[in-house]
């Protein structure tokens, strides 16, 4: 079994900043590709970007890109994702999730989310 906890959510205002980070812990995290991925209200959960376990390849969707950055600590077992100039859009509940598949395919460890609300 593993285990996804996130941390990092709050309120801020538009233009701000907030870094999540995602701890895993209850399985080898070696070879393994991490996502995060978000759900507003109302809506559907949406991919919002992945990295593979080295860390050299990352996919965003383009409604994050050039704001939004993956990283990974494969020591410490987390996963971080940096959102920069953030949007009223960007509310969501945000999720970690971890695949023992490529990084677009199907997810199948999830954390429980984390809160971020973007408002003045």
């Amino acid at each position: 079994q593993v285990q996804l906890v996130e941390s990092g959510g709050g309120l801020v205002q538009p233009g701000g900043s907030l870094r999540l980070s995602c701890a895993a812990s209850g399985r080898s995290f070696s070879g393994l590709s991490m996502g995060w991925f978000r759900q507003a209200p109302g809506k559907e959960r949406d991919f919002v970007a992945a990295i593979t376990y080295s860390g050299v390849t990352t996919y965003y969707a383009d409604s994050v890109k050039g704001r939004f950055t993956i990283s990974r600590d494969n020591a410490k077992k987390t996963v971080y994702l940096q959102m920069d100039s953030l949007k009223p859009e960007d509310t969501a509940v945000y999720y970690c999730a971890l695949t023992r598949r490529g990084p677009l395919d199907p997810y199948d460890y999830w954390g429980q989310g984390t809160q971020v609300t973007v408002s003045s």
